[in-house]
């Protein structure tokens, strides 16, 4: 033999693979024995013909052997004792006496027993023979019967690459180079300093899925990780079963894993869905040429025909996508609307691959024929813990508490579904990732799922109109409605919330009657009230529910637009006048009013309205300096001339001190001090008068302590320069817990914003994450320094123009969840959510005007609760849902 190829044996038209190994020499002369025999003796020449095959012919067949391997864990995955992540010196651990739900059984198995993890699995699971393990060390661990789960995967996550807290240029998660970058590695941008990472385990989250961002069609490979920080510290070492090798060079392994490829529908890069579909095309068609140009290779390859067989066709660009029509890669698609579904699923068709999930698919329950169509079995269109181990193709080792399987596990200090469930202990890989387990005051009835009301109806109607149901559907009456099974009526007074008495012989409410709006009468009052009437209009049934004080939404920009990502359906930003790009009429002075771009029964306000926030405190929408003023209005009231529909049209000056601005802080402070202490002449100056002289409010969006100092310091300046005292609100607020003592002593009120803080930007830095990573939380920390407090909703992330108005719906939900962290009273918690907003903001309302909302099944701050109407008093009706 010589150079790099060798003479071998031709039989006919069929080449023989062959290399220099013994056994496939043997292999050749037999084979070239039967073409001999089969043969006349003048034709034997033809059996043997010399041909050059390439040295590394088997290692060429081995690969195209393997090239359509699927993945998938090997035969033997289950005999392992050890997981590949366990970490050497991780003691064992038992824990017995345990509720746990494995997830098995399409996820309603429930054992009551214990639990034995050692090297990273799970040994044994319910029935825990603890005189049978044989260990010198083991950590024992009594749960006292409370929940465990499987640790939660989150199939969309992009903790690491969009970093917190987000720095000017640290996010790294989307690539503006073009709109299909199937080459790019979310890995590549991982920061495991996130402070997301840490968060994410504090909510039971013990598996991630990274993907790049949306602003790409195709933005590139996703990565599996698990939040649990390795002595390594590297994101390598952070991966579950990475398709490549880390220590060797095995391109194509017998059994590979699981590659992932974010899509994304309507992305902000392409210029419309049609570039989008043929950037799709145009890709995937590039794939399957170079996919047809391997399979034509490894058919020659097979067959013996090496002459100029050349190299392995492929692009390092395009090789991913290449696997993804061969099977290997798990496509996770970010869709919303049922013409990008379709799109998809027409895509998938044309090229042959298969869908793991449409990601957020807002409007696939409209479309489920399509769905059907994809190529492939059904993909995913929502996740929880169970089938998101399967999204991911993990479903062999996490997902479920299985013997065997990865100890990845929470234990929950209550129902993993009831609201507020917070894990006093988290493990990954068998390694618990709190110091110490969190102490949690729950009750032993929070260890019952709650029932949760029934929606069916409200489905059907969204499924008949396409998504946009008419909101404003509802019977809405004068009349006289009997309210029976009522459990409780909470009342706003002079100084709060207060519950309503009835007579000593009734044990709860019983009956409420209801006129024009307004409460006529309870308990027997109320039944002798209908027996009066000639008329009933409605009598409904609570079923132990409740009649609460509306609650009201503040720090967002409900009511001036429609839809947010839309700047034509929204009144616009105001101009922010420190940069210096102040249109000509700004100059004459003067300050923009909320109530003149208001927006009445837009689908985010009827949504709130129906959820039990009834009214809104909104400023003019911007991120800049200087906002305006707020208006208080009805979210119920069809348009601004109705009786009621405006409650107060001017409510509080609205400034902002952040260093997101193009202004320096000190700048920003400069301005405001001007214009406190020597306000100019006009209209602007008016307002900032009526603000030294205590006429209104002065509501600051701000989040970081240094500023939060400095305002405080300005009020004291005022105070000593001017002789008048300001009413200061402090908006966000992330960072105030740092200075609560001051903050009280400044009779200086706080709305909290978000409820759960979160280090999104710099300004937010210094948060107080709560339990279980600290004992208390942000509010019940402020409420203990004797701090005003109020809450705007969960989803305000940053100074943005929109501000989340989707989600005011879920004001009762942030309220309920600050009232379990912060085992507060029910007339605590609802303040939070009504007087002390319309209190901290300057609006003034008769108590006696306010609206209350009805609910059946619980309290208003419930899971267990459906609110069923709004009482206005103000506007003279009731509405019913």
């Amino acid at each position: 033999m010589e150079g790099k190829r060798i003479g071998i044996l031709r039989w006919s038209h069929a080449r023989l693979e062959l290399s220099t190994k013994p056994r496939l020499l043997g292999l050749g002369l037999i084979l070239f024995t039967l073409c001999a025999l089969t043969t006349r003796v003048f034709l034997i020449e033809k059996c043997l013909e010399t041909v050059e095959i390439p040295f590394n012919a088997s290692q060429i067949l081995d690969m195209c052997n393997k090239i359509d391997a699927k993945p998938g864990p090997s035969p033997t995955f289950y005999d392992r004792t050890t997981s590949d992540r366990f970490q050497p010196g991780t003691k064992p651990t038992l824990i017995h006496n345990a509720t746990i739900w494995t997830g098995r059984v399409d996820g309603l198995e429930v054992i009551r027993g214990g639990l034995l993890l050692d090297g990273g699995l799970i040994k044994a699971v319910g029935d825990v023979d603890s005189s049978s393990i044989n260990y010198q060390e083991v950590t024992t661990l009594n749960a006292h019967g409370a929940w465990i789960s499987p640790g939660i995967i989150d199939v969309h996550s992009h903790i690491g690459v969009e970093p917190s807290p987000q720095l000017g240029g640290a996010a790294d998660g989307n690539s503006f180079n073009g709109p299909i970058l199937p080459w790019l590695r979310a890995l590549d941008a991982l920061n495991t300093h996130d402070d997301g990472i840490r968060l994410g385990v504090s909510g039971g989250v013990t598996t991630s899925l990274i993907l790049p961002g949306s602003a790409n069609a195709i933005g590139g490979q996703g990565f599996v990780i698990k939040l649990r920080p390795t002595e390594e510290r590297s994101p390598t070492s952070l991966l579950v079963e990475p398709f490549f090798d880390i220590n060797g060079t095995d391109a194509f392994p017998a059994h590979p894993k699981w590659r992932h490829m974010k899509h994304a529908c309507a992305q902000v890069y392409g210029d419309s869905r049609m570039d989008d579909v043929w950037n799709w095309r145009q890709a995937y068609n590039t794939a399957r040429k170079i996919k047809i140009s391997q399979d034509e290779y490894c058919l020659k390859a097979r067959a013996g025909q090496w002459d100029d067989l050349g190299s392995f066709p492929e692009v390092l660009q395009w090789e991913a996508l290449v696997d993804i029509l061969r099977g290997k890669v798990k496509v996770q698609t970010h869709c919303y609307e049922a013409v990008d579904i379709d799109n998809f699923v027409r895509l998938s068709n044309e090229f042959q691959f298969e869908v793991a999930a449409f990601h957020h698919a807002h409007e696939a329950y409209l479309v489920p024929d399509i769905l059907k169509r994809s190529y492939g079995p059904k993909p995913v269109i929502s996740s929880d813990e169970y089938t998101a181990a399967g999204v991911i193709g993990l479903d062999h080792r996490i997902g479920y508490i299985k013997k065997g399987y990865d100890a990845d596990l929470v234990i929950w200090d209550s129902h993993p579904l009831a609201l507020g469930a917070t894990p006093t202990q988290v493990f990954i890989d068998g390694i618990p990732q709190f110091k110490s387990q969190y102490k949690s005051r729950k009750l032993p009835k929070d260890q019952i799922a709650p029932i949760t009301p029934n929606y069916d109806a409200e489905a059907a109607n969204a499924l008949k109109y396409e998504g946009l149901p008419p909101l404003r559907e509802f019977q809405s009456t004068q009349g006289l409605v009997l309210f029976s099974n009522v459990s409780n009526v909470w009342l706003r007074g002079d100084h709060g919330v207060r519950k309503a008495s009835v007579s000593e012989d009734d044990t709860d409410v019983g009956f409420v009657a209801v006129r024009n709006g307004r409460i006529v009468g309870m308990g027997k009052d109320a039944a002798r009230s209908a027996g009066r009437s000639t008329v009933v209009t409605a009598a409904i049934d609570l079923h132990g529910g409740s009649i609460s004080p509306a609650l009201v939404g503040a720090g967002t920009g409900m009511g001036l637009h429609e839809i947010s990502t839309d700047p034509s359906t929204g009144d616009g930003v105001v101009f922010d006048p420190l940069p210096g790009n102040v249109p000509s009429p700004m100059k004459d002075d003067f300050v923009i009013k909320a109530v003149d771009g208001l927006q009445f029964a837009t689908r985010d306000a009827l949504l709130a309205y129906r959820a039990g926030v009834t009214t809104s405190v909104t400023a003019p929408l911007g991120g800049g300096f200087l906002a305006g003023l707020s208006v208080s209005f009805s979210l119920g009231s069809p348009h601004k001339l109705e009786k009621g529909a405006l409650v107060q049209d001017v409510v509080a000056l609205h400034v902002s001190i952040h260093h997101l601005s193009k202004t320096s802080v000190s700048t920003q402070i400069a301005a405001l001090r001007r214009l406190l202490l020597n306000p100019p002449n006009g209209e602007a100056g008016k307002w900032f008068e009526k603000v030294t002289d205590g006429s209104i409010p002065l509501v600051v969006r701000v989040h970081n302590a240094d500023a939060i100092a400095t305002l405080l310091n300005l009020k004291r300046e005022v105070k000593r320069r001017k002789g008048t005292t300001i009413k200061m609100t402090l908006l966000g607020a992330s960072e105030a817990h740092l200075l609560a003592k001051e903050i009280s002593a400044a009779n200086v009120g706080v709305i909290v914003s978000p409820p759960r803080s979160y280090p999104y930007t710099w300004d937010d830095r210094r948060f107080l994450a709560g339990p279980p990573l600290t004992n208390i939380s942000l509010v019940p920390f402020l409420l203990a320094h004797n701090v005003t407090v109020g809450i705007a909703p969960q989803g305000i992330d940053d100074y943005s123009e929109n501000m989340a108005t989707w989600a005011v719906r879920n004001l009762r939900w942030d309220a309920g969840w600050v009232a379990i962290d912060g085992q507060l009273e029910a007339p605590e918690a609802l303040e939070l959510v009504s007087t002390n907003i319309d209190k901290l903001t300057g609006v003034h309302v008769d108590p006696a005007d306010t609206d209350l909302v009805v609910t059946r099944g619980g309290e208003l701050l419930s899971f267990e609760s459906k609110v069923v109407a709004v009482l206005s008093p103000r506007r003279g009706s009731i509405d019913i849902f």
